[in-house]
């Protein structure tokens, strides 16, 4: 049975892995829910396009360009 090293680090299972197309150097999420940890296999690229219908409020950047010019190099730093 694996164990939690001192480094709170573990070991899955070989057969967990293969089974949830996990490979060494792969990225992943994990979440605590009622105690439990779930761990998430992120693919590259699964969220493509899923905010494409969203449209944009350039407005508010420049409305607040004056009173808030640090968040107004956030919103040109995230592309707005």
């Amino acid at each position: 049975m694996p164990r939690v090293s001192a480094k709170r680090q573990i070991t899955l299972p070989i057969d967990q892995c293969r089974q949830a197309g996990i490979e060494p150097g792969d990225e992943y999420e994990s979440l605590v829910f009622d105690g439990h940890i779930t761990i998430i296999k992120k693919t590259p690229g699964a969220a493509k396009g899923i905010l494409k219908h969203v449209e944009g409020d350039a407005s508010w950047c420049v409305a607040h360009q004056v009173a808030m010019p640090l968040q107004l190099t956030r919103c040109r730093s995230a592309g707005w």
